[in-house]
């Protein structure tokens, strides 16, 4: 912290604040005070004031974020006054891609050639300030030359300048520096995220990768009335930190099935499916309260009793959207015994015809298998002129080997009548993270030529055999235009989840399959190509999935970038009161994340025309703004 920082005017404020009831992390006791700003030279208070603070307001109207190329771009020795306010004085990072290490000045061979080789596994890129894990939205201006050539490395789509976030006080002061100098702000932990919303060119990045505190409450006491054992984690938490921690303590929760998710950012304040969805819902469903610095520059706690529309609308309503979280509390349950099954159905063995009839076998009883309290995570991949069922795994908390064998035994009488040859690998674990750790595979990430889209689907579309057929047969005429389906069985339901009142999108609590599939380009297609290819995706494939489901919708984090009526499908009738709150909490659009609730007024202008964080961030005519709304309400 910078040492003309009074740590004694921190702690008067602390105590005097809300928070006092809550347990807070120390990184959370280091805050930015109204007093503080106040006692600042007045060209130093203009750039770290809260919102309210701001005595005369620039009123006027300005198109676009600037950005590094405009003249109002802030000075070096604003930055470097930024730099002296900060936890300390490497927490301003000025961005340098990795591939940078291929090109210019700064090429080694040998160190790009250890990042090619690498650079899918999610690993390589989730400590690094800058990287995302879909490449595609940073434009794809500084890959190494192997993967994607883009001749020479420049910043793109990347921000320009990173806070590595210590503090509370780093958040405030980024949050308030970028609202008062008008340039863009985004937000990262990982970059594990399928539309970008991580990057965004010209801007300034808050990094909460490093907040990665847990703790654990035996017997944690809430105001809605829980009483049980729970977690508050760091905004930096993932996944495979925050199931050990749980696994040490004997409790397992909810939270993501891909290890190196950011647990605590987008992931649960989108909803965030799990392998114990069909036990207990989604993970949003159980958080107890956020600690959270808005985008007035406040820190506060949102919980049952404190802030509730903010804690409504964390919870399912989207991340980089309300505020910057820094912490999350949420329940923990008793360890179970969990069994998985895992198996494989190849066309190559049996013919198109058996195959296509043994894997609606499995769709036939989707509605069936997460009444048990299942999850499934199975691919279906076409190969050449062959085709690949693979269930990676069939996760059952609770069960037994026995367990499992009775709940796959419909399945399997069906298959036997079809001669199709079943020998499921089946495993017991004592507990969930010995099972988690084996049974989901690391996914493959950073792929320079993959877009992708999703969609839930309803009980509804397999509760009869008519539902079944047309369901089943949308799906496989995909697989056999060459698609892959990546496909998530459960149901988190209201009455699995405690019937809590949030803003995740109600379409979850009915449906029963969560589908993703892609469309690929030659890696040297044109941008008219490639743009060809994302619309045959979003307006061919995904069209005829939103026609057999007309009243569902897709989950916000694994969604197609081009989603038609978007707030409808992520959200369905939450978004008014979503949209409500973000004008209430944010109304000079600081937080802004496409397709985020309220982004309808600001648009990412990029270079090469197409759906990516490589451009100016710019207000939409209002008259197509008003007609965006009129159109989406008359849907």
């Amino acid at each position: 912290m910078a040492p003309h920082l009074s740590s004694l005017l921190l702690t008067a404020w602390f105590l005097s604040t809300p928070s006092l009831s809550r347990t807070l992390f120390k990184y959370e006791r280091t805050q930015l005070t109204r007093e503080y700003v106040e006692s600042l030279p007045k060209e130093d208070s203009k750039l770290f004031a809260f919102q309210d603070q701001v005595i005369a307001p620039n009123t006027t109207d300005k198109r676009c974020r600037y950005g590094p190329s405009d003249g109002k771009w802030p000075s070096e020795k604003a930055w470097q006054k930024l730099v002296k306010q900060l936890s300390s004085d490497d927490a301003l990072i000025q961005t340098v891609p990795q591939a940078s290490v291929c090109y210019g000045d700064a090429k080694n061979d040998v160190k790009c050639q250890n990042l090619t080789k690498d650079w899918s596994n999610s690993y390589t890129h989730i400590d690094d300030p800058t990287e995302i894990l879909s490449p595609i939205y940073q434009g794809l201006t500084c890959q190494p030359p192997s993967i994607y050539n883009s001749g020479s490395c420049t910043l793109g789509g990347y921000p320009s300048y990173v806070i590595k976030v210590q503090t509370v006080l780093d958040i405030q002061l980024g949050i308030n520096f970028a609202r008062n100098n008008e340039i863009r702000l985004v937000i990262k932990n990982t970059g594990h995220d399928f539309v970008g919303k991580s990057a965004g060119a010209g801007s300034m990045s808050i990094w909460t990768h490093g907040l990665k505190d847990i703790q654990f409450f035996d017997n944690y006491v809430d105001e809605s009335g829980y009483n049980g054992p729970a977690f508050k984690a760091g905004a930096g938490v993932q996944a495979f930190e925050l199931y050990k921690a749980a696994n040490d303590h004997g409790v397992m929760v909810v939270a993501g099935e891909g290890e190196t998710v950011g647990i605590m950012g987008g992931y649960i304040q989108g909803g965030g499916h799990s392998p114990l969805s069909s036990l207990y819902g989604m993970a949003a469903d159980h958080v107890l309260g956020f600690e959270v610095v808005t985008p007035i520059g406040e820190f506060l706690t949102a919980n049952s009793t404190s802030n509730q529309d903010l804690f409504w609308a964390l919870r399912g309503g989207g991340g980089g959207t309300f505020g910057i979280v820094t912490s999350v509390t949420i329940k923990a349950f008793k360890d179970v015994p969990v069994t998985t099954a895992t198996w494989t159905v190849d066309s190559k063995n049996l013919g198109k015809d058996r195959f296509w009839a043994a894997t609606k076998a499995f769709f036939d009883r989707t509605i069936d298998y997460p009444s048990n309290g299942t999850y499934s995570y199975f691919t279906i991949v076409p190969n050449g002129a062959d085709y690949q069922f693979k269930m990676q795994p069939l996760f059952l908390p609770n069960k037994s080997a026995k367990d499992v064998s009775s709940i796959l035994s419909s399945y399997f009488s069906q298959l036997t009548r079809l001669n199709v040859p079943f020998s499921p690998k089946i495993t017991e674990y004592r507990g969930f993270y010995a099972a988690w750790q084996t049974a989901f595979p690391l996914e493959p990430q950073s792929d320079v030529q993959l877009a992708v889209g999703s969609r839930l689907f309803p009980r509804s579309n397999f509760a009869s055999e008519t539902g079944r057929n047309i369901t089943f047969n949308v799906l496989k005429e995909t697989v056999e235009s060459g698609k892959v389906l990546i496909a998530f069985n459960m149901a988190p339901t209201l009455e699995r989840a405690g019937n809590p009142d949030n803003a995740i999108n109600p379409a979850w609590r009915t449906s029963i399959l969560h589908i993703i599939t892609g469309i690929r380009w030659d890696v040297t297609a044109s941008s008219t190509e490639i743009l060809a290819a994302r619309s045959a995706l979003t307006n061919g494939t995904m069209q005829r999935w939103r026609d057999i489901t007309p009243a569902s919708g897709a989950y916000l984090n694994e969604a197609d970038r081009m989603e038609p009526n978007w707030q409808q499908s992520f959200w369905g009738n939450k978004y008014d009161r979503l949209l409500q709150i973000k004008r209430d909490i944010d109304a000079k659009d600081l937080l802004w994340a496409v397709h985020a609730v309220g982004s309808e007024r600001w648009s990412v202008e990029s270079v090469d025309g197409l759906p990516n964080e490589n451009g100016k961030l710019c207000k939409v005519d209002e008259p197509a703004a008003a007609t965006n709304r009129a159109m989406r309400m008359l849907e």
